[in-house]
């Protein structure tokens, strides 16, 4: 998963001074020194591979994670990382009711798509230089705040978070709806309201970095994971064409039609050319039988 000696150099470590600890993190602390609290990091491996298993499956199972990290140092990471493994995130302000009123939040994306696609078809070259760039930076405004969730189309399976106290909207919103928080928690946070603790550095650049980039792995673990488990598709023969009909290869493609070697009758679709075709012939039959009887 993740070695000690990649923990140690990152800083994952390095809590908050002794003054500004959270009693809650108790179990999580290992020792004190120089006035800053040293973070057991045995226990950070063991959680971080906990949520790295359950980000994995969360997703093979057609999840979605939601990645949150607002602050300067986590910013870039989490756009960087959240766009490799293509999940959600917010990087910037946690807008109130982003979970919990979901529709609203869904509405403004529409319009943020809307205008984005009349800007493609030169809708705006019609209008005065004003009311064009009055439109522009309206545009860039509403993709700061919703960029990265606007193919969010519905609420997500889990939300993985950088600092609790700093995201503690986005950790309620989610504890309210039932949605599972995996977070990175400093000795300074409140752990009771995480559902996946992960005891880290939440200030260092690179501490951040390495823990998001272990959940982005895990995403696109669990992404090969559902493309293993999808089912292969059979091949049609030429001759499967020629007597079946498409509903009935479309029902084998999809698995949904499965034949048994012994005991099994077998229902054959025919084109509806091909019963046009066959009732034709039986007519003929008939003329040419009553055309006999005649002679």
């Amino acid at each position: 998963m993740v070695s000690m000696r990649a923990l140690l150099e990152t800083g994952v470590h390095f809590g908050h001074r002794t003054q500004r600890w959270h009693p809650r993190m108790k179990s999580f602390i290992f020792t004190e020194r120089n006035g800053i609290h040293i973070i057991d990091l045995q226990q950070t491996i063991t959680r971080l591979e906990e949520a790295y298993n359950v980000v994995r499956d969360c997703v093979s199972e057609g999840g979605s994670v939601l990645l949150v990290g607002t602050k300067r140092q986590a910013q870039a990471t989490i756009a960087e990382q959240a766009e490799r493994c293509g999940m959600p995130y917010v990087n910037h302000r946690w807008l109130g009711g982003t979970l919990t009123n979901w529709r609203t939040i869904r509405e403004r994306i529409d319009r943020l798509h809307e205008m984005e696609a009349q800007r493609e078809l030169g809708a705006y070259d019609q209008l005065t230089k004003r009311e064009a760039l009055s439109r522009e930076r309206e545009i860039a405004k509403m993709n700061e705040r919703f960029g990265g969730i606007k193919e969010m189309t519905v609420l997500p399976d889990m939300v993985f978070v950088i600092d609790v106290r700093r995201e503690k909207n986005a950790v309620d919103e989610a504890n309210k709806l039932g949605i599972p928080v995996v977070a990175v928690v400093d000795t300074n946070c409140d752990p009771w309201p995480i559902d996946y603790i992960i005891p880290a550095n939440d200030d260092a650049i690179r501490a951040i970095k390495l823990l998001t980039t272990k959940i982005a792995d895990a995403v696109e673990e669990g992404k090969q994971l559902r493309k293993d488990q999808e089912p292969e598709e059979e091949e049609v023969t030429d001759e499967d064409r020629m007597y079946l009909g498409e509903a009935t290869l479309a029902k084998i493609r999809s698995g949904v039609l499965e034949f048994d070697a012994e005991d099994q009758e077998y229902e054959i679709e025919y084109e509806e050319d091909q019963v046009l075709d066959y009732e034709e012939d039986e007519d003929l039959d008939d003329e040419d039988e009553a055309d006999q009887d005649d002679e």
